[in-house]
Protein backbone atom coordinates (compact mmCIF):
# COMPACT_ATOMS: atom_id res chain seq x y z
CA UNK A 1 0.00 0.00 0.00
CA UNK A 2 1.08 3.36 -0.50
CA UNK A 3 1.96 5.70 1.77
CA UNK A 4 1.04 8.55 -0.95
CA UNK A 5 -2.46 7.95 -0.74
CA UNK A 6 -4.14 10.69 1.00
CA UNK A 7 -5.09 9.89 4.66
CA UNK A 8 -8.68 9.82 5.79
CA UNK A 9 -8.86 9.65 9.54
CA UNK A 10 -5.47 10.97 11.82
CA UNK A 11 -6.45 9.98 15.26
CA UNK A 12 -3.09 11.85 17.86
CA UNK A 13 -2.38 11.80 21.34
CA UNK A 14 -5.63 10.48 22.64
CA UNK A 15 -6.02 9.39 25.81
CA UNK A 16 -8.97 7.64 27.99
CA UNK A 17 -9.34 7.31 31.60
CA UNK A 18 -12.06 5.44 33.57
CA UNK A 19 -12.43 5.42 37.43
CA UNK A 20 -9.32 3.38 38.76
CA UNK A 21 -7.88 2.42 35.33
CA UNK A 22 -6.15 4.54 31.74
CA UNK A 23 -7.61 2.40 29.25
CA UNK A 24 -5.62 4.77 26.14
CA UNK A 25 -2.53 6.43 26.35
CA UNK A 26 -1.67 8.91 23.79
CA UNK A 27 -2.84 6.61 21.11
CA UNK A 28 -2.10 7.50 17.49
CA UNK A 29 -4.13 5.80 14.36
CA UNK A 30 -3.62 6.77 11.05
CA UNK A 31 -5.64 5.20 8.62
CA UNK A 32 -5.67 6.23 4.56
CA UNK A 33 -8.05 5.96 1.29
CA UNK A 34 -8.20 2.58 0.06
CA UNK A 35 -6.61 0.48 2.31
CA UNK A 36 -7.72 -1.93 5.08
CA UNK A 37 -5.90 -1.06 8.14
CA UNK A 38 -6.23 -3.89 10.58
CA UNK A 39 -6.51 -2.81 14.40
CA UNK A 40 -5.25 -5.24 16.80
CA UNK A 41 -4.70 -6.28 20.36
CA UNK A 42 -5.82 -8.40 23.14
CA UNK A 43 -8.10 -8.33 26.10
CA UNK A 44 -8.42 -4.73 27.84
CA UNK A 45 -5.48 -3.37 24.65
CA UNK A 46 -7.77 -0.57 24.51
CA UNK A 47 -9.55 -1.54 21.31
CA UNK A 48 -13.19 -1.15 22.10
CA UNK A 49 -12.32 2.04 24.28
CA UNK A 50 -10.91 3.34 20.77
CA UNK A 51 -13.40 2.49 18.56
CA UNK A 52 -15.89 3.62 20.81
CA UNK A 53 -14.16 7.11 21.45
CA UNK A 54 -14.57 7.41 17.52
CA UNK A 55 -18.30 6.57 17.59
CA UNK A 56 -18.61 9.52 20.50
CA UNK A 57 -19.97 6.72 22.57
CA UNK A 58 -17.09 7.68 25.45
CA UNK A 59 -15.65 10.86 25.22
CA UNK A 60 -11.39 11.08 25.39
CA UNK A 61 -9.24 12.77 27.48
CA UNK A 62 -8.76 16.33 27.25
CA UNK A 63 -5.60 17.03 24.72
CA UNK A 64 -5.67 14.68 21.67
CA UNK A 65 -7.60 15.25 18.78
CA UNK A 66 -9.09 12.99 15.98
CA UNK A 67 -9.49 14.23 12.14
CA UNK A 68 -11.62 13.18 9.53
CA UNK A 69 -10.60 14.21 6.05
CA UNK A 70 -9.35 17.79 7.08
CA UNK A 71 -11.89 18.24 9.51
CA UNK A 72 -10.67 18.19 12.87
CA UNK A 73 -12.29 17.92 16.27
CA UNK A 74 -10.85 17.82 20.06
CA UNK A 75 -11.23 14.01 21.63
CA UNK A 76 -13.32 15.70 24.46
CA UNK A 77 -15.96 16.76 22.12
CA UNK A 78 -16.36 13.84 19.78
CA UNK A 79 -20.50 12.81 19.54
CA UNK A 80 -22.40 10.48 18.15
CA UNK A 81 -24.01 13.21 15.48
CA UNK A 82 -20.32 15.10 14.68
CA UNK A 83 -19.01 11.14 13.77
CA UNK A 84 -21.72 10.49 11.60
CA UNK A 85 -22.07 14.17 9.72
CA UNK A 86 -17.79 13.28 9.32
CA UNK A 87 -18.54 10.17 7.60
CA UNK A 88 -17.43 7.62 10.21
CA UNK A 89 -19.62 4.60 9.35
CA UNK A 90 -19.61 1.47 12.20
CA UNK A 91 -20.42 -2.37 11.66
CA UNK A 92 -20.50 -4.09 15.09
CA UNK A 93 -20.72 -7.46 15.98
CA UNK A 94 -24.03 -7.32 16.78
CA UNK A 95 -25.10 -6.25 13.24
CA UNK A 96 -28.64 -4.40 14.58
CA UNK A 97 -30.75 -6.04 11.20
CA UNK A 98 -34.07 -6.72 11.53
CA UNK A 99 -35.41 -10.19 10.81
CA UNK A 100 -39.07 -9.31 10.42
CA UNK A 101 -37.98 -6.27 7.71
CA UNK A 102 -37.07 -6.82 3.62
CA UNK A 103 -33.33 -6.10 2.95
CA UNK A 104 -33.98 -3.03 1.30
CA UNK A 105 -35.79 -1.83 4.74
CA UNK A 106 -32.42 -2.39 6.39
CA UNK A 107 -30.77 -0.53 4.28
CA UNK A 108 -32.59 1.99 4.33
CA UNK A 109 -32.99 1.51 8.96
CA UNK A 110 -32.74 4.91 10.49
CA UNK A 111 -32.64 7.57 7.04
CA UNK A 112 -35.38 8.54 5.20
CA UNK A 113 -36.92 6.58 2.86
CA UNK A 114 -37.56 8.01 -1.38
CA UNK A 115 -40.81 9.42 -1.20
CA UNK A 116 -43.39 10.77 -4.17
CA UNK A 117 -46.83 12.29 -3.41
CA UNK A 118 -46.45 11.96 0.21
CA UNK A 119 -46.16 7.96 0.15
CA UNK A 120 -42.68 5.76 0.58
CA UNK A 121 -41.73 5.41 -3.04
CA UNK A 122 -40.74 1.30 -2.96
CA UNK A 123 -39.42 1.32 -6.30
CA UNK A 124 -36.90 4.05 -5.66
CA UNK A 125 -36.11 2.11 -2.16
CA UNK A 126 -35.70 -1.00 -3.85
CA UNK A 127 -33.17 0.64 -6.62
CA UNK A 128 -30.85 2.47 -4.16
CA UNK A 129 -30.72 -0.50 -1.83
CA UNK A 130 -29.88 -2.50 -4.78
CA UNK A 131 -27.39 -0.03 -6.20
CA UNK A 132 -26.15 -0.04 -2.85
CA UNK A 133 -25.38 -3.42 -2.26
CA UNK A 134 -24.18 -3.73 -5.85
CA UNK A 135 -20.94 -1.66 -4.36
CA UNK A 136 -20.21 -5.34 -2.83
CA UNK A 137 -20.96 -7.07 -5.98
CA UNK A 138 -23.65 -8.96 -4.46
CA UNK A 139 -26.83 -10.00 -6.10
CA UNK A 140 -29.20 -9.86 -2.98
CA UNK A 141 -32.34 -9.24 -3.96
CA UNK A 142 -34.09 -5.77 -2.21
CA UNK A 143 -37.22 -7.59 -1.70
CA UNK A 144 -35.70 -10.56 0.13
CA UNK A 145 -36.93 -11.30 3.90
CA UNK A 146 -33.51 -10.79 6.22
CA UNK A 147 -34.65 -13.70 8.06
CA UNK A 148 -33.86 -16.07 5.04
CA UNK A 149 -30.21 -14.84 4.58
CA UNK A 150 -27.11 -16.54 5.44
CA UNK A 151 -24.92 -14.90 8.19
CA UNK A 152 -22.14 -13.63 5.62
CA UNK A 153 -25.02 -12.02 3.60
CA UNK A 154 -26.29 -10.51 6.67
CA UNK A 155 -23.29 -9.05 7.00
CA UNK A 156 -22.89 -7.83 4.11
CA UNK A 157 -26.54 -6.52 4.09
CA UNK A 158 -24.98 -4.40 7.43
CA UNK A 159 -21.98 -3.08 5.44
CA UNK A 160 -24.03 -1.83 2.80
CA UNK A 161 -26.30 -0.17 5.13
CA UNK A 162 -23.23 1.90 6.81
CA UNK A 163 -22.17 2.51 3.23
CA UNK A 164 -25.90 3.94 2.42
CA UNK A 165 -25.84 6.46 5.52
CA UNK A 166 -22.59 7.73 4.10
CA UNK A 167 -23.73 8.01 0.28
CA UNK A 168 -22.35 10.81 -1.59
CA UNK A 169 -19.73 11.64 1.17
CA UNK A 170 -16.04 10.60 -0.16
CA UNK A 171 -14.48 10.63 3.02
CA UNK A 172 -15.87 7.68 4.97
CA UNK A 173 -14.24 5.57 6.98
CA UNK A 174 -16.00 2.41 7.85
CA UNK A 175 -14.88 0.27 10.84
CA UNK A 176 -15.65 -3.37 10.61
CA UNK A 177 -15.43 -4.80 14.79
CA UNK A 178 -15.06 -8.67 14.10
CA UNK A 179 -17.11 -9.01 11.15
CA UNK A 180 -16.16 -12.58 10.51
CA UNK A 181 -17.04 -13.86 13.99
CA UNK A 182 -20.21 -15.45 13.77
CA UNK A 183 -19.75 -16.86 10.01
CA UNK A 184 -19.00 -20.51 9.26
CA UNK A 185 -15.71 -20.87 7.93
CA UNK A 186 -16.82 -21.23 4.12
CA UNK A 187 -18.43 -18.19 3.94
CA UNK A 188 -15.60 -16.34 5.59
CA UNK A 189 -13.83 -15.57 2.00
CA UNK A 190 -17.24 -13.97 0.88
CA UNK A 191 -16.98 -11.67 3.14
CA UNK A 192 -12.94 -10.81 2.83
CA UNK A 193 -13.37 -10.11 -0.58
CA UNK A 194 -16.28 -7.78 -0.35
CA UNK A 195 -14.03 -5.94 2.16
CA UNK A 196 -11.04 -6.40 -0.46
CA UNK A 197 -13.65 -4.88 -3.44
CA UNK A 198 -14.15 -1.93 -1.14
CA UNK A 199 -10.54 -0.69 -0.44
CA UNK A 200 -10.01 -1.18 -3.97
CA UNK A 201 -13.08 0.99 -5.02
CA UNK A 202 -11.54 4.16 -2.85
CA UNK A 203 -12.74 2.96 1.04
CA UNK A 204 -10.73 3.45 4.10
CA UNK A 205 -11.35 0.21 6.29
CA UNK A 206 -10.40 -0.19 9.91
CA UNK A 207 -11.11 -3.56 10.63
CA UNK A 208 -10.71 -5.32 13.83
CA UNK A 209 -10.58 -9.13 14.15
CA UNK A 210 -8.77 -11.45 16.51
CA UNK A 211 -8.00 -13.84 13.39
CA UNK A 212 -4.75 -13.85 12.66
CA UNK A 213 -4.98 -15.30 9.07
CA UNK A 214 -7.73 -12.68 8.06
CA UNK A 215 -5.64 -10.01 8.92
CA UNK A 216 -2.77 -11.06 6.94
CA UNK A 217 -4.57 -11.63 4.03
CA UNK A 218 -6.55 -9.31 3.86
CA UNK A 219 -4.68 -5.95 5.29
CA UNK A 220 -2.57 -3.65 4.24
CA UNK A 221 -0.95 -1.75 7.84
CA UNK A 222 -2.05 -2.79 10.75
CA UNK A 223 -2.05 -1.02 14.46
CA UNK A 224 -1.39 -3.03 17.58
CA UNK A 225 -2.36 -1.88 20.83
CA UNK A 226 -1.32 -3.32 24.49
CA UNK A 227 -2.40 -2.49 27.73
CA UNK A 228 -3.89 0.84 26.02
CA UNK A 229 -0.85 1.67 24.62
CA UNK A 230 0.15 1.89 20.76
CA UNK A 231 2.93 -0.44 20.33
CA UNK A 232 3.33 -1.09 16.79
CA UNK A 233 1.78 0.08 13.69
CA UNK A 234 3.53 -1.51 10.19
CA UNK A 235 2.99 -2.34 7.03
CA UNK A 236 1.73 -6.22 6.32
CA UNK A 237 4.12 -6.66 4.03
CA UNK A 238 6.20 -9.46 5.30
CA UNK A 239 4.56 -9.66 8.52
CA UNK A 240 3.97 -13.27 9.96
CA UNK A 241 1.77 -14.72 12.75
CA UNK A 242 4.37 -15.29 15.04
CA UNK A 243 5.29 -11.41 14.57
CA UNK A 244 1.98 -10.32 14.78
CA UNK A 245 1.46 -12.87 18.15
CA UNK A 246 4.51 -11.17 19.71
CA UNK A 247 2.97 -7.68 19.43
CA UNK A 248 -0.06 -8.48 20.76
CA UNK A 249 0.85 -10.34 24.10
CA UNK A 250 4.21 -8.35 24.85
CA UNK A 251 6.17 -11.94 24.34
CA UNK A 252 6.51 -15.03 21.83
CA UNK A 253 3.82 -17.52 22.92
CA UNK A 254 5.46 -20.22 21.99
CA UNK A 255 1.98 -22.93 22.01
CA UNK A 256 -0.99 -21.41 21.49
CA UNK A 257 -2.52 -24.97 21.09
CA UNK A 258 -1.42 -26.51 24.67
CA UNK A 259 -0.44 -29.86 24.62
CA UNK A 260 -3.25 -32.27 25.86
CA UNK A 261 -2.59 -35.19 28.08
CA UNK A 262 -3.78 -38.26 26.46
CA UNK A 263 -7.31 -39.97 27.07
CA UNK A 264 -6.89 -42.54 29.97
CA UNK A 265 -7.88 -45.72 29.56
CA UNK A 266 -11.39 -47.58 30.76
CA UNK A 267 -14.47 -47.26 30.65
CA UNK A 268 -16.21 -44.47 28.80
CA UNK A 269 -17.31 -41.18 30.89
CA UNK A 270 -20.28 -40.40 28.44
CA UNK A 271 -21.85 -43.36 25.97
CA UNK A 272 -24.45 -42.31 23.28
CA UNK A 273 -26.28 -44.66 21.48
CA UNK A 274 -28.58 -43.77 18.30
CA UNK A 275 -29.37 -40.24 20.02
CA UNK A 276 -32.28 -38.27 18.03
CA UNK A 277 -33.40 -35.34 18.36
CA UNK A 278 -34.09 -31.63 16.09
CA UNK A 279 -31.63 -32.02 13.24
CA UNK A 280 -29.84 -34.68 14.84
CA UNK A 281 -31.08 -38.24 13.57
CA UNK A 282 -29.01 -40.71 14.34
CA UNK A 283 -25.49 -39.97 16.99
CA UNK A 284 -23.55 -42.74 18.17
CA UNK A 285 -20.04 -42.52 20.25
CA UNK A 286 -18.40 -43.04 23.31
CA UNK A 287 -15.94 -40.42 25.28
CA UNK A 288 -12.89 -41.52 27.49
CA UNK A 289 -12.00 -39.63 30.80
CA UNK A 290 -9.69 -37.18 29.80
CA UNK A 291 -10.56 -37.23 26.26
CA UNK A 292 -11.60 -33.96 23.80
CA UNK A 293 -13.95 -34.84 21.38
CA UNK A 294 -14.11 -32.05 18.21
CA UNK A 295 -17.05 -31.91 16.71
CA UNK A 296 -17.00 -30.25 12.85
CA UNK A 297 -19.59 -29.29 10.39
CA UNK A 298 -21.65 -26.71 8.66
CA UNK A 299 -24.39 -23.96 10.39
CA UNK A 300 -27.62 -27.06 10.34
CA UNK A 301 -25.54 -30.11 10.73
CA UNK A 302 -26.75 -30.37 14.23
CA UNK A 303 -23.41 -29.87 16.14
CA UNK A 304 -25.48 -27.08 18.32
CA UNK A 305 -28.12 -29.08 18.76
CA UNK A 306 -26.19 -32.18 19.92
CA UNK A 307 -24.87 -30.13 22.81
CA UNK A 308 -28.30 -28.88 23.96
CA UNK A 309 -29.58 -32.48 23.65
CA UNK A 310 -26.89 -33.61 25.99
CA UNK A 311 -27.43 -31.14 28.39
CA UNK A 312 -31.04 -31.75 28.39
CA UNK A 313 -31.44 -28.09 27.22
CA UNK A 314 -33.71 -29.64 24.26
CA UNK A 315 -36.12 -32.93 24.42
CA UNK A 316 -34.77 -35.81 22.62
CA UNK A 317 -36.87 -37.94 20.47
CA UNK A 318 -34.81 -41.31 21.42
CA UNK A 319 -31.34 -42.83 21.56
CA UNK A 320 -29.55 -43.48 25.02
CA UNK A 321 -27.16 -41.59 26.85
CA UNK A 322 -24.90 -43.30 29.87
CA UNK A 323 -22.81 -41.37 32.20
CA UNK A 324 -19.98 -43.13 33.76
CA UNK A 325 -21.93 -46.22 33.22
CA UNK A 326 -25.23 -44.91 34.66
CA UNK A 327 -28.33 -43.83 32.56
CA UNK A 328 -28.93 -40.46 32.57
CA UNK A 329 -32.36 -38.81 32.02
CA UNK A 330 -31.28 -35.68 30.70
CA UNK A 331 -34.84 -34.24 30.14
CA UNK A 332 -33.99 -30.51 31.52
CA UNK A 333 -30.59 -28.74 32.17
CA UNK A 334 -30.59 -29.60 35.82
CA UNK A 335 -30.78 -33.18 35.15
CA UNK A 336 -27.76 -32.57 32.84
CA UNK A 337 -25.62 -30.96 35.80
CA UNK A 338 -26.49 -33.60 38.52
CA UNK A 339 -25.29 -36.05 36.23
CA UNK A 340 -22.11 -33.65 36.25
CA UNK A 341 -22.15 -32.20 32.52
CA UNK A 342 -21.58 -28.71 31.79
CA UNK A 343 -22.67 -26.65 28.84
CA UNK A 344 -21.22 -23.89 27.47
CA UNK A 345 -23.30 -22.18 24.43
CA UNK A 346 -22.37 -20.11 21.27
CA UNK A 347 -24.12 -16.84 22.50
CA UNK A 348 -22.18 -15.94 25.69
CA UNK A 349 -24.13 -12.53 25.78
CA UNK A 350 -27.56 -14.18 25.79
CA UNK A 351 -27.49 -18.03 26.89
CA UNK A 352 -24.32 -17.98 29.60
CA UNK A 353 -23.31 -14.73 31.26
CA UNK A 354 -25.35 -12.26 33.50
CA UNK A 355 -23.72 -9.26 32.24
CA UNK A 356 -25.54 -7.07 34.87
CA UNK A 357 -23.77 -9.05 37.40
CA UNK A 358 -20.27 -8.99 39.01
CA UNK A 359 -17.32 -11.36 38.62
CA UNK A 360 -18.21 -13.52 42.22
CA UNK A 361 -22.37 -13.80 41.35
CA UNK A 362 -21.05 -15.22 37.63
CA UNK A 363 -18.57 -17.97 39.06
CA UNK A 364 -20.69 -19.19 42.06
CA UNK A 365 -24.01 -19.49 39.75
CA UNK A 366 -23.92 -22.65 38.84
CA UNK A 367 -23.32 -23.75 42.90
CA UNK A 368 -24.32 -21.12 45.04
CA UNK A 369 -24.94 -23.81 47.72
CA UNK A 370 -21.42 -24.13 48.52
CA UNK A 371 -21.80 -20.51 49.95
CA UNK A 372 -25.06 -21.04 52.35
CA UNK A 373 -24.12 -21.58 55.81
CA UNK A 374 -27.21 -21.88 58.77
CA UNK A 375 -29.37 -20.07 56.47
CA UNK A 376 -27.13 -16.77 55.79
CA UNK A 377 -25.13 -16.12 52.20
CA UNK A 378 -21.53 -15.76 51.94
CA UNK A 379 -20.51 -13.40 50.87
CA UNK A 380 -17.05 -12.45 51.52
CA UNK A 381 -16.08 -15.88 50.92
CA UNK A 382 -17.58 -16.18 47.76
CA UNK A 383 -15.83 -12.54 46.69
CA UNK A 384 -12.72 -14.05 48.19
CA UNK A 385 -12.53 -17.29 45.85
CA UNK A 386 -13.78 -15.50 42.71
CA UNK A 387 -10.55 -12.91 43.38
CA UNK A 388 -8.41 -16.19 43.82
CA UNK A 389 -9.84 -17.50 40.32
CA UNK A 390 -9.52 -14.15 39.02
CA UNK A 391 -5.60 -13.85 39.89
CA UNK A 392 -5.22 -17.10 38.88
CA UNK A 393 -6.78 -16.87 35.65
CA UNK A 394 -5.87 -13.25 34.55
CA UNK A 395 -8.87 -11.82 34.33
CA UNK A 396 -8.61 -8.15 34.16
CA UNK A 397 -11.76 -5.80 35.16
CA UNK A 398 -12.17 -1.90 35.14
CA UNK A 399 -12.66 -3.17 39.07
CA UNK A 400 -13.26 -5.93 40.68
CA UNK A 401 -16.71 -5.02 41.61
CA UNK A 402 -17.77 -4.21 37.55
CA UNK A 403 -20.45 -5.91 35.85
CA UNK A 404 -19.26 -8.57 33.38
CA UNK A 405 -20.64 -6.42 30.41
CA UNK A 406 -17.76 -4.39 30.68
CA UNK A 407 -15.12 -7.27 30.48
CA UNK A 408 -13.94 -7.97 27.27
CA UNK A 409 -14.80 -10.90 25.64
CA UNK A 410 -12.24 -13.27 25.99
CA UNK A 411 -12.70 -12.35 30.30
CA UNK A 412 -15.92 -13.04 30.54
CA UNK A 413 -15.13 -16.44 28.91
CA UNK A 414 -12.95 -17.42 31.10
CA UNK A 415 -15.54 -16.25 34.19
CA UNK A 416 -18.24 -18.58 32.47
CA UNK A 417 -15.65 -21.71 32.34
CA UNK A 418 -14.41 -21.34 35.85
CA UNK A 419 -18.38 -20.90 36.84
CA UNK A 420 -18.33 -24.59 35.35
CA UNK A 421 -14.48 -26.09 36.44
CA UNK A 422 -15.74 -25.31 40.35
CA UNK A 423 -18.76 -27.99 39.81
CA UNK A 424 -17.30 -31.95 40.00
CA UNK A 425 -17.67 -31.46 35.95
CA UNK A 426 -17.62 -34.54 34.56
CA UNK A 427 -18.09 -33.43 30.38
CA UNK A 428 -17.55 -30.11 29.02
CA UNK A 429 -19.94 -28.92 26.48
CA UNK A 430 -18.24 -26.23 25.15
CA UNK A 431 -19.66 -24.54 21.79
CA UNK A 432 -17.36 -22.14 19.70
CA UNK A 433 -15.58 -21.52 23.02
CA UNK A 434 -12.86 -19.15 21.99
CA UNK A 435 -14.99 -17.14 18.93
CA UNK A 436 -14.13 -13.78 19.12
CA UNK A 437 -11.62 -13.68 21.65
CA UNK A 438 -8.02 -12.70 21.40
CA UNK A 439 -5.30 -15.25 21.24
CA UNK A 440 -3.77 -14.61 24.07
CA UNK A 441 -7.52 -15.66 26.11
CA UNK A 442 -7.24 -18.46 23.17
CA UNK A 443 -4.47 -19.88 24.72
CA UNK A 444 -5.78 -19.33 28.57
CA UNK A 445 -8.71 -20.59 27.96
CA UNK A 446 -7.44 -23.55 26.27
CA UNK A 447 -5.27 -23.93 29.43
CA UNK A 448 -8.61 -24.34 31.56
CA UNK A 449 -9.85 -27.23 29.52
CA UNK A 450 -6.32 -28.79 29.65
CA UNK A 451 -6.46 -28.62 33.88
CA UNK A 452 -9.80 -30.26 33.21
CA UNK A 453 -9.20 -32.92 31.32
CA UNK A 454 -5.98 -33.67 33.40
CA UNK A 455 -8.24 -34.40 36.14
CA UNK A 456 -10.06 -36.74 34.55
CA UNK A 457 -13.31 -34.79 32.68
CA UNK A 458 -13.80 -35.52 29.07
CA UNK A 459 -14.66 -32.32 26.64
CA UNK A 460 -16.66 -32.19 23.12
CA UNK A 461 -15.72 -29.53 21.68
CA UNK A 462 -18.24 -27.76 18.41
CA UNK A 463 -15.93 -25.27 16.64
CA UNK A 464 -16.33 -23.80 12.92
CA UNK A 465 -12.11 -22.62 13.42
CA UNK A 466 -10.69 -26.39 11.92
CA UNK A 467 -7.78 -24.97 12.92
CA UNK A 468 -8.72 -25.17 16.56
CA UNK A 469 -10.63 -28.43 16.29
CA UNK A 470 -7.36 -30.13 14.55
CA UNK A 471 -4.65 -28.89 17.60
CA UNK A 472 -7.25 -28.97 20.25
CA UNK A 473 -9.02 -32.48 19.91
CA UNK A 474 -7.81 -36.15 20.25
CA UNK A 475 -10.53 -37.15 17.68
CA UNK A 476 -13.24 -35.58 15.69
CA UNK A 477 -16.74 -36.26 14.25
CA UNK A 478 -18.27 -34.60 11.38
CA UNK A 479 -21.53 -34.01 10.89
CA UNK A 480 -23.63 -33.37 8.09
CA UNK A 481 -27.91 -33.90 7.87
CA UNK A 482 -27.52 -34.99 11.67
CA UNK A 483 -25.30 -38.16 11.28
CA UNK A 484 -21.70 -38.42 11.93
CA UNK A 485 -20.54 -38.96 8.07
CA UNK A 486 -16.43 -38.63 9.23
CA UNK A 487 -14.53 -39.70 12.10
CA UNK A 488 -11.06 -39.37 12.67
CA UNK A 489 -8.47 -39.86 15.88
CA UNK A 490 -4.93 -38.85 16.14
CA UNK A 491 -2.97 -37.09 13.35
CA UNK A 492 -6.62 -34.56 12.32
CA UNK A 493 -5.31 -31.80 10.26
CA UNK A 494 -7.14 -28.82 9.51
CA UNK A 495 -7.08 -30.12 5.99
CA UNK A 496 -9.10 -33.22 6.92
CA UNK A 497 -11.62 -31.72 8.45
CA UNK A 498 -12.22 -28.96 6.15
CA UNK A 499 -12.40 -32.15 2.94
CA UNK A 500 -14.61 -33.84 5.31
CA UNK A 501 -17.15 -31.37 5.86
CA UNK A 502 -17.60 -30.05 2.22
CA UNK A 503 -17.23 -33.33 1.17
CA UNK A 504 -20.15 -34.55 4.06
CA UNK A 505 -22.59 -32.13 3.54
CA UNK A 506 -22.48 -32.75 -0.77
CA UNK A 507 -23.23 -36.63 0.59
CA UNK A 508 -25.79 -35.68 2.13
CA UNK A 509 -27.89 -33.27 -0.16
Amino acid sequence: MSTTLPRVLAVEGLSKTFPGTRALVDVSLHVRRGEVHALLGGNGSGKSTLIKVLAGVHRGDPGGTIDVAGETVASDAVTPAWASRAGLRFVHQDLGLFDALSVAENVFAGRPYPRRRGRIDWRRTRRQAAEVLGRLETEIAPERPLAGLRPAERTLVAIGRALHCGEGEERTVLVLDEPTAPLPGHEVDVLLEAVRRLARAGEAIVYVSHRLDEVLSVSDRVTVLRDGHRVAERPIAGLDEPTLVGDIVGASLDRVYPEMPPPRVGEPVLSVRGLRGGPVRDVSFDLAPGEVLGIGGLVGSGRTTLLELLFGARPRDGGEVRVEGRAATLGSPRDGMRAGLAYVPEDRARDSAFLDLGIPENMSAADPARYWRGGRFRHRREREDARADAEALDIRAPSFAAPLLQLSGGNQQKVVLDRWLRRRTRVLLLDEPTQGVDIASRAAIYQQVRRAVADGAAAILVSSDFEELAHVSDRVLVLAGGRVVAEREGDVTRDWVTRQTYQGQGERR
